[in-house]
């Protein structure tokens, strides 16, 4: 089968949609498919440097939903775009965020395939969405088939877009976090707590409120350390300064790591803490950490309770409370035996969202979406995909 992802957000640039086509993108390769994938980039040489990714569009930074959307705005892909498809000539067109500008739209229009669309945001309302509806409402229609990677994300579209959704979560990569085959990092190996939070300096993950919780912690835990990792400008943030402002010690601001470190900065953790406050459709960084071995701590919202059940693989606490959740934190931190029952239990849960599994998933719905849109397509003309249904 040939696949097109397609993608709105800076393709170099990591989050939550271009992990998600990457997982996609090698999953489906090693099945045997043949993918490409189309994003906007900041990176010019991207083509010639990844010889299976199409650079359309370049990049703008948007404000969305409490964070900065790295997207492309142009409305000239048009002959760039019908270029790609006329060589191509793909079965499937999968869209990222179909809905969000500019480039997903403008495959969409122009795609003969048989077009899927993923949602992924979540969050209360969208002005966006309210007031682009005629216009989205074109590409909406050039959709065959959809998907919400959860609840909460089908329940936000559907206010404004109404349809049948198939929800097909996000996944995890178990074998780079299997905490079996990661060594934790030997500098943290002190006999110190570590509480880790992961994550991008924006106000909705909700670090503001463990800089809060930091006193009360370290009341109980004295010498406990706090391990700040995530991409973005941590050095020029307001919490760098919050840091600095009240001498508040033992906090590690790490800022963004590689993927090769990253396992290893969940495998030195005693807990991790994430401390969203809204906006979080899935939890990809509670997968991760469940897949790693560690116990979580995080806010009771719509989006974690998805993905895991309070007082099994972690403790919830009502978000934007600082009390709540320090006193979560010391409760794991203080208790040996609830961590591994913790750990184990995530462990579990963790496995049911590999990425294997999640492309299973995907090859099928766009089969039976092929099946029920096109009616001369059979599963014995798409051999690869009939092969895991």
């Amino acid at each position: 089968m040939k696949i097109a992802l397609v993608s709105p957000y800076d393709y170099p640039y990591p989050g939550g949609v271009t992990n998600h086509v990457r997982h996609l993108h090698r999953e489906f390769t090693q099945l045997g498919h043949y993918v490409r994938i189309m994003a906007p980039s900041s990176n010019r040489n991207l083509e010639r440097e990844q010889d299976d990714v199409y650079r359309i569009g370049s990049v703008r930074r948007i404000p969305a939903n409490g964070s900065i959307a790295r997207i492309t705005l142009s409305f000239r892909l048009a002959r760039r775009v019908r270029e790609v498809l006329a060589s191509e000539q793909f079965d499937v067109v999968h869209a990222h965020e179909p809905l969000m500008p500019s480039l997903p739209p403008t495959v969409l229009k122009y795609s003969d395939a048989v077009n899927i669309g993923t949602f992924h945001a979540y969050r209360g309302s969208y002005y966006g969405y309210f007031y682009g509806r005629p216009v989205l409402r074109h590409a909406f229609r050039n959709l065959d088939g959809r998907i919400a990677v959860s609840r909460a994300a089908k329940r936000f579209v559907r206010q404004y877009f109404m349809a049948p959704y198939r929800i097909i979560p996000n996944g995890v990569d178990t074998g780079m976090f299997d905490p079996t085959r990661v060594a934790p990092l030997p500098q943290f190996q002190d006999g110190r707590p570590n509480i880790l939070f992961v994550g991008r300096p924006e106000k909705r993950k909700g670090v503001g409120f463990l800089l809060r919780a930091y006193p009360l912690v370290k009341s109980q835990f004295p010498d406990a350390r706090f391990i700040v990792v995530g991409a973005g400008d941590w050095q020029d943030s307001p919490y760098r300064a919050y840091i600095e402002r009240h001498n508040l010690r033992d906090i590690l601001v790490v800022g963004r790591v590689s993927e090769a470190d990253l396992p290893r900065y969940y495998r030195s953790a005693d807990v991790l803490c994430s401390p969203a406050t809204q906006g979080e459709s899935f939890g990809i960084v509670l997968l991760e950490g469940m897949a790693a071995g560690v116990p979580i701590v995080a806010s009771d919202i719509e989006g974690y309770r998805q993905v895991v059940t309070d007082g099994q693989e972690a403790l919830l606490v009502p978000p934007r409370n600082e009390r709540e959740l320090a006193d979560a934190l010391c409760r794991v931190l203080q208790d040996p035996a609830l961590r591994r029952r913790m750990a184990e239990r995530g462990l579990q849960t963790a496995a049911e969202y590999s990425w294997q599994r999640v492309a299973e998933q995907v090859l099928d719905f766009y089969v039976r979406t092929a099946n029920r849109s096109f009616p001369s397509y059979s599963p014995l003309e798409m051999p690869a995909a009939s092969a895991v249904m």
